[in-house]
């Protein structure tokens, strides 16, 4: 099993050169559908986090991908969603996104998880994503995004958009661009992202523990402006 805190100091440096060679190899790209392990690696981690539930308060649901998870962390519960204000319940899974083919570990889209996510009667609904979508068709991202915003009906809803991230950084503008069309038509709060700067792992896609923490504290603030009483609820 590949250990996700590859920031835990260790000794040797050929302990340290296949650490990271690994996390090369694992999250580069987040897209599993090759390797079954990878993709009940990433099971497990979804699990695991389903089950941390951090804060006080209303009860919030984050739908999202890795950066969610908290891939990368020794502690899959300091992921930057841990940050926003209220009891926060998180439904991560790495390499996955708005379009359905987003990941190559079956029927893992935001859509397909949503309905049971929702299990948790959350006050608000936060998506989290894009980047796992960076080489999907737009009319993929978009039935992907129709389909969620179905399954939300009657909840309160904000997207959250891809940050640059380095080894996606080209892909970004398209899918932060369409994300925010989508959600605009439906008349869904849109936190931008792209602009923040942020700390990456080697791999140059996944956040740091300081990247999680700016991150998060970026995006609690910026879900506050976009929405600072009642954020707008999908209509059925």
């Amino acid at each position: 099993m590949l250990h996700r805190g590859i920031r835990r100091r260790v000794g040797g440096a050929s302990v340290v050169v296949l650490l990271v060679a690994a996390l090369m190899a694992f999250s580069v790209d987040d897209r599993a559908g090759a390797d079954p392990t990878r993709c009940q690696q990433h099971r497990f981690d979804a699990r695991e986090r389903s089950g941390i539930v951090t804060g006080e308060g209303p009860p919030v649901l984050v739908i999202g991908d890795s950066w969610s998870l908290g891939l990368g962390q020794d502690d899959l519960g300091s992921s930057w969603a841990a940050r926003l204000p209220g009891e926060v319940h998180v439904d991560g899974f790495s390499g996955s996104g708005f379009s359905a083919r987003a990941s190559g570990c079956g029927r893992v889209s935001f859509h397909d998880r949503a309905s049971t996510a929702l299990g948790t009667r959350p006050h608000l609904v936060v998506v989290e994503g894009g980047l796992n979508d960076h080489d999907q068709p737009a009319a993929a991202i978009d039935r992907g995004f129709r389909e969620l915003m179905a399954d939300l009906a009657g909840h309160r809803v904000v997207i959250v958009g891809p940050a640059d991230a380095p080894s996606r950084s080209g892909a970004v503008p398209r899918v932060d661009a369409l994300l925010a069309s989508l959600s605009a038509e439906y008349g869904v709060p849109y936190v931008r992202t792209s602009d923040l700067d942020l700390s990456y792992l080697e791999d140059r896609l996944h956040l740091t523990e300081d990247g999680h923490r700016d991150f998060g504290d970026a995006v609690a603030d910026r879900i506050t402006a976009v929405s600072p009483s009642r954020p707008t609820v999908i209509a059925g």
